[in-house]
Order: structure tokens, then sequence, then C-alpha cells
């Protein structure tokens, strides 16, 4: 039997040997082209991909959009060729390829939304191979609905009578399954068991639609229960009393609205939340309960840098009055270390450096890029890389360096005629300095000759955000005064 078994195998390679395969003519002339051409050609066995998953783009991501394919299928790729457009939490971010090959499927469209982390994407293949022929991974099964319980066979004596589901009696609370507002608010005031519906959003979210058609089931099977029922002879019913009462009386349960129904008091439209907005509103809602801020405002005389700005104006050198203000909160940070800070798990963090994130309002959203360095950088640096950012950041050009790892925010709401305001911390940074707009403002004082007279001064409101355990009172107090001192002496500015 053994020797029978290598005779056997030595004749299926000595056939192979004297196989010659058109297809392989471009390949070395070995045995071994041979043996891997045959056993990996595309149209017996597929040919095997390398899969494109989508990858994480910024500490914060959890899911992505498709915004823009920027390769097509059957097109040759580069390791570094750039693959796709993705939006993340922050900002769209192109993604490169890191193999050479031949872009073969691509599984996620342009426009797909919600795309979580290690999803597979698309389908890669090795150069020289059909990309046609590519093996698409099978598409993990859902789980297998539980069987419905077997009907009960209906009564002799009571004749053939459809069960119904009764509107739940609430055994199940609907705090147990995951489910939009809207739909929360429809089964929760008609009695309906969560559990009786199809959850066809996503990560098994049921939808407002899910539960109307629940609803719309429920009403159909008691009518089809109602029919089949034998109807009574209804009881006599008294004659209603008329109220002596004029006009009329407001009932005692007022109608129940349900969303999507036009006409209906009390409707309303779900609006869907961009990956953006939903990573805003999660930051936000955990920076104001688990941070204690704290805040302190103070007025600055901006008269000398409004005077200044007209004097580089003038030698062609444009700057903004927030350009000033970046300079003077990093110069600020740079004499007192130690509100230059984070908070993390193990406690507080010192930070080495000096990265102002400056607060960028957006379609998707705010979005914060980051002036590296601020401390060691000139007023026309700063300036240029402002509004350099800040267009990335309108465009979602932003790459993820270059809004992540900030020390401290800035936020400039001035230009909209705000006169002062309180940002709140963007974590794990300790401060955000929220700047309002200047105004002129009269004062009285004494003229060189003693007598009394008023002046104009130009004051802008800023309002410091502190994380009450870093930065308590009398320090953001402290870096109020000594920000205000190099604001109000611009010329300091490039001394430090």
């Amino acid at each position: 039997m053994a020797a029978s078994l290598r005779l056997g195998h030595r004749g299926i390679l000595s056939g192979l040997r004297l196989i010659k395969l058109k297809k392989c003519t471009s390949l070395t002339q070995t045995q071994d082209g041979y043996y891997r051409h045959f056993f990996q050609s595309s149209p017996m066995f597929g040919v095997a991909p390398v899969k494109v998953m989508m990858p994480a783009l910024s500490p914060t991501m959890e899911e992505g959009n498709i915004v823009k394919w920027l390769k097509s299928e059957g097109e040759v790729v580069q390791a570094g060729d750039a693959l796709c457009e993705i939006e993340t939490d922050k900002a769209v971010v192109t993604l490169e390829s890191s193999d050479d090959g031949i872009l073969a499927k691509i599984l996620k469209e342009e426009g797909s939304r919600s795309v979580r982390l290690g999803t597979l994407i698309a389908l890669m293949v090795e150069e020289g191979q059909d990309y046609k022929q590519v093996e698409i991974p099978a598409e993990e099964s859902s789980p297998t609905p539980p069987a419905p319980p077997p009907a009960l066979s209906p009564s002799p004596l009571t004749g053939a009578v459809p069960v119904v589901p009764h509107r739940a009696e609430t055994t199940t609370s609907t705090a147990q399954h995951r489910m939009s507002p809207a739909a929360r608010h429809i089964l929760d005031t008609h009695g309906l068991d969560p559990g009786l519906a199809t959850a066809s959003g996503p990560h098994g979210i049921i939808t407002k639609e899910d539960a109307l058609k629940l609803l719309k089931k429920m009403e159909s099977r008691e009518q089809v229960a109602s029919r089949a029922l034998p109807v009574s002879p209804a009881p006599p019913q008294p004659s209603p009393v008329v109220s002596p009462m004029k006009g009329s009386v407001r009932p005692s349960d007022p109608p129940v609205s349900i969303p999507g129904k036009p006409g209906t008091p009390g409707t309303f439209t779900e609006i869907p939340a961009s990956t953006v907005r939903r990573v805003i509103a999660k930051r936000l809602m955990e920076s104001k309960s688990t941070i204690p801020h704290a805040y302190a405002s103070v007025s600055c005389d901006v008269g000398a840098v409004l005077l200044l700005r007209r004097q580089l104006a003038k030698d062609e050198i444009k700057v903004s009055v927030n350009d000033f203000i970046i300079k003077a909160a990093a110069v600020t940070l740079k004499e007192m270390p130690e509100v230059n800070v984070t908070w993390s798990a193990e406690g507080p963090k010192a930070l080495d450096t000096i990265h102002i994130s400056i607060a960028v309002a957006t379609e998707r959203g705010l979005i914060t890029p980051i002036i590296r360095d601020a401390a060691d950088k000139g007023l026309q640096e700063i300036a240029a890389s402002a509004k350099a950012l800040a267009q990335k950041a309108r465009d979602g050009k932003l790459l993820p360096e270059e809004y992540q790892g900030g020390s401290f925010s800035i936020s400039n709401l001035g230009m909209f005629g705000i006169s002062g305001f309180s940002a709140v911390i963007n974590p794990p940074q300790a401060c955000i300095l929220a700047v309002g707009r200047s105004q002129a403002e009269l004062f009285p004082c004494l003229d060189p000759e003693g007598g009394a007279t008023v002046q104009q001064r130009q004051l802008l409101t800023v309002t410091l955000s502190s994380d009450g355990r870093l930065v308590d009172d009398q320090l953001a107090s402290q870096f109020l005064d000594k920000f205000r001192a190099n604001l109000e002496r611009p010329q300091r500015l490039a001394l430090v």
C-alpha cells in the first residue's frame, strides 16, 4: 500500500512537470514556478485577497464615513497611494495603501456611513493576478431568530379565535433595548413590547420606522381579532348629562401625537447626526459631567494692540487681534508652566511643549486645530499658521497631527459681536480662554494740569474656564493678570 502511494505521488509530480500551461510563459521555467501557478490558478481556485480594513485614524475614532474612493476597481495601487477619503470624528482623512497591488473589489461604496473600525471596506490582489477572480469573504451570517411558540389548538367550546399578542404590560423594560428617542416615545405611548419590534438600525437600534411598523401590525391584528369575535348586544347607555358650564370643557387626557403623521400637534422630525457631531456631543457631556469648571473674567485694554496692528499694516504685515491673543497666551503659559498641564487617569501631567488649540467653526461642527510651539513663533508665523489651519479645517483636510495634542484652547466669538461668554473645557486640557469683542468705554482721569477729564479705552473681555482639580482660583487669577499685562504691552511679546 505504501509503495503504491509513493508511486502515485511520483506519478502526479511527473505529470505536473510535463504540463505546459500557456499562462506560465512569463514565469521562470522551473518546477516550483509550475506548481505555484497551478495551485493559485484563478479559474480553478480563485485569488486570495489582501484585506483593507477601516483603520483608526484618530484616538477617539470608533467609526467612519466613506467620502470618496480615489482608486477604481482594477486600478494598480502602489504603497503610499491614496485609496479613499474617510470622514473621522475630527476631519476628512486620506487613507493610504500600505501594499502594492491591484484594487480588486470595493465593498463599502462612497457615502457609506457609520462604518465600524475593523470593517472590511475593500479587497486587493497582487500584481499579475486576475482581480476579477478575487475571493470575496463570506459575510457573517446573522443569528437565526428563535422559532415562534406553537399556536394553541382552539378549544371546542370557544371556537377558532386568533391569538393577538397583548400589548406589553412591560415585564421587559424598554431600557433593556437600544432604540431612538422617537421609537421609545411611540412604544411607551402605546404600551408596546420593544422585544416584538424588528430592529433595522445600526448596531441593533430600533428606529422610529420599526416602531411604526410594529404599531401598524398590532392594530391590524386587533382588527382581525375583533371581526372574529361574536358581537354581543351593547348594554344600554345612560343619556349624557349636559354640563351647565358655558363653553367647551378641556379633556382630561389630551390626544396623543404620533411622530410622522402630518397635521398632528407635537410631531417632530429626526435630524441624522454626523460622526463629528456625535463625538462633539459625547466630549461635551464628558467635560461638563467629569470636570469641575471654574470661571474668571478680566477686561484688557487692547488700544496698544490696535495701534501696533495699524503700524504693521502699513508695512504690509497682516496680523489679527486673535494672533496677538494666541501669542500672549503662549507667552503667559511659558512664564507659568504650572498652568500648562493636563489631567489623566494617573493624575496631573506637566507638559514640556506649548501647543495652542484654536476653535474653528465648520459645517460639520467645531474643531480645534493646533498651533505648535506657539511661544517660540513670531506674530507673522502664528498668523500664517492660524489662517492655513482654519482653511484646512473648513475643507475637512486636517491631518491627525494637526488637531491632536493641544495643551491650551482659545475660542474667539468677538467677530460675531459677542461681548463675553464661558467656554467648555476641551479634555484632557486644563483651561480654555473665551474671547469676546472689544468695545470703547470712557473712564474718568486727570489731565496733565490736574483737571478732571475722560479717556476712551478699547476694552476686551476674556473668560478663563479652568479645571478646579488642576488650576485653582488663585492660580487662574494670577494667569489672567499676567495675560492682561502681556496683551496690553505687545512689545514685550517679542522679548519673551
